[in-house]
């Protein structure tokens, strides 16, 4: 906990009090967001506002790394507090102002929420997506001066303003609708499952399956990040938990060191895209797609299995160039073990889908039930032994986490929801989808291609789910008009949003990875995006062969799809890594292309 800097001492007095008001912070925002799913219906601009008011403590104060930032934190959280504070107490009165500020002091109120995502988000991840914030109100506020069709006819600074602040839009939009009510509650549920032993369930389950395999080891992360990033919904997060025990792991066994960080940070980057929980984004697609949630994880499971199955097939290129061995079978666990540590995170798992799918819940309120069974497992160790102490010590923990991931990925919402209010108020983003037409010249493969450039570079600064909501929201309209499903564009933008985690020049999770392994990290990515080539055909390969995503209304057509594209990815893998002859490689990736796009 960054609370003490170097140049300060406390006591520990001091640090068991402010260890304990973080837990107790982390623990009315469990509670707060749990409440709104059993309490009904609650007013956007009650809920959302409450929301925001949560997240400032953790992003201004407990995330301050210097003295100066850590008061600054605590006038701003206050004042902040007091800003959302006042929008919810007056909610009924700003309904009927229909986003027109008519005072001063709703105008101040309204000007300082917006300078407040603003910080909150740099403080949070940093300046790049509060910069593009940041252009977009400028675009807003200074449109009417910029000449052509870019420009806009301009927009009455209180209207503006109070269409952000005051009404259920910009800050208090759908996405931070989705951010309280649903993302909340499956990052309570991660960071409860990570707080018991459903961690150490995932690697035991992972290790008994594939462990034993040519390549074993790497085959172990592939699995246990599959299964640990679909809770996490963060590539770096993924790759600092699970990496902490497979790249060791591959090391011991002799592995090329680039090659162990890139089969992390690979396997790691595709967690976000796994059902059932995909992170945030399959949430907030549900919002911006109308899709219910189980049609979502329907059509992003072949994807997500064509994935994992091409890392794969390329851990087995690699065996051909490389001696990797399996794991030890010291280091393989027990069946027992497997079986009591699996039940971590297969209760909750099963309770989950089965009251989705069986009882017909929603999904927050199926993962709210999940949770609750999630935190009786808390009381028990990896060897099933009741401890009341051990089930305090994991519950603060899981409070402090849940807590902290809320808030921010609550910080990043709130800003990109700047970005959208703004597209939407000025017509900026009709205006660049005409532009990808345009340049596209009404042709759908060249439209995707400027697409997932796109996705590329905001993705390269922004965080996933950021640079899929902004860039779905100008480029989106222009691929559905060219004809495809709306579902299948949102799929190919998140696809793409995702791209950054690998390719350099920035590339999140091989850079962790490599500091973890102690190598180059252009070695790493390079190895990466080898493994991971399915990350950049995929999303083309669910546009050739749409069936791919119709698993629930057409099985049969998406399981042929599915195995004539993952053979095509298995040739143009095996093609990519494989020690073979020059032509005899080129011969495999043509293969594969034709398998996946032609046939």
């Amino acid at each position: 906990m960054r609370v003490f800097t170097s140049s300060q001492t406390a006591t520990p007095a001091d640090d068991d009090s402010i260890a304990s008001g973080w837990m107790a912070l982390g623990a009315v925002s469990v509670v707060f967001h749990l409440g709104l799913i059993f309490y009904g219906l609650t007013p956007a601009l009650v809920s959302r506002p409450l929301h925001m008011a949560l997240l400032l403590p953790w992003v201004l104060i407990y995330m301050a790394n210097t003295p100066a930032q850590r008061i600054s934190g605590w006038l701003l959280t206050i004042l902040g507090i007091a800003a959302c504070g006042y929008i919810a107490v007056n909610e009924s009165v700003l309904a009927d102002q229909y986003g027109f500020i008519d005072n001063y002091l709703q105008m101040a109120i309204g000007l300082f929420l917006i300078a407040l995502a603003l910080e909150a988000a740099r403080r949070a991840i940093g300046w790049p997506l509060p910069l593009v914030a940041l252009l977009s109100l400028m675009y807003g506020a200074l449109g009417q001066y910029i000449p052509g069709s870019f420009g806009h006819p301009g927009l009455p600074l209180p209207s503006m303003v109070g269409t952000l602040t005051i009404a259920e839009g910009g800050l208090w939009g759908t996405l931070t609708g989705v951010s309280v009510s649903v993302v909340a509650i499956f990052v309570i549920f991660g960071a409860v499952l990570n707080a018991g032993e459903a961690g150490q369930g995932f690697m035991n389950l992972a290790s008994a399956v594939a462990g034993r395999l040519t390549g074993g080891a790497a085959k172990v992360a592939v699995i246990s990040s599959a299964l640990m990033g679909s809770i996490s919904g963060s590539a770096s997060a993924n790759v600092a938990s699970t990496g902490a025990i497979t790249i060791p792991s591959m090391v011991r066994l002799r592995y090329p060191r680039s090659l162990a960080g890139a089969v992390e940070a690979v396997a790691s980057s595709g967690g976000q895209i796994m059902p059932p929980l995909m992170g945030a984004g399959a949430f907030v697609m549900v919002e911006l797609t109308g899709t219910p949630y189980t049609q979502i994880m329907a059509a992003a499971m072949l994807p997500a299995v064509l994935y994992f199955l091409t890392v794969w097939v390329g851990i087995n290129a690699y065996a051909t160039r490389h001696d990797l061995k399996p794991m030890a079978e010291s280091e393989r666990p027990s069946a027992k073990e497997v079986l009591i540590t699996s039940l971590f995170f297969a209760v909750p798992f099963v309770l989950l889908l089965e009251r989705i799918f069986n009882g017909g819940y929603t999904p927050q309120y199926a993962a709210s039930i999940a949770i609750f069974a999630g935190m009786v497992l808390l009381f028990f160790d990896v060897t099933l032994r009741f401890s009341l102490p051990g089930f305090v010590k994991r519950l603060s923990n899981a409070a402090v986490t849940a807590g902290r991931q809320i808030a921010v990925i609550g910080a990043i919402i709130l800003c990109a929801s700047l970005v959208v209010g703004v597209l939407s108020l000025t017509g900026l983003g009709v205006k660049v989808t005409s532009g990808i037409l345009s340049l596209a010249n009404d042709m759908l493969w060249p439209a995707l291609l400027l697409t997932a450039l796109a996705c590329l570079i905001l993705g390269m600064e922004v965080p996933t789910t950021a640079a899929y909501v902004i860039c779905v929201s100008v480029a989106g309209p222009a691929l559905i008009s060219l004809g495809l499903e709306p579902l299948l564009a949102h799929l190919f933008v998140f696809w793409y949003a995702l791209l950054s985690t690998i390719t350099p020049p920035v590339c999140g999770g091989v850079f962790i990875a490599a500091g973890m392994v102690g190598e180059n990290w252009l070695k790493v990515a390079f190895k990466a995006m080898a493994l991971g080539i399915g990350l950049y055909i995929i999303p083309l390969a669910m546009v050739a062969n749409p069936e791919l995503i119709q698993l629930a209304v057409n099985p049969s057509g998406a399981v042929f799809n599915g195995l004539k594209v993952a053979m095509g990815l298995a040739a143009i893998s095996y093609g990519v890594i494989a020690r073979k002859a020059l032509w005899q490689r080129g011969a495999l990736i043509v293969t594969g292309g034709v398998l996946i796009f032609v046939l």
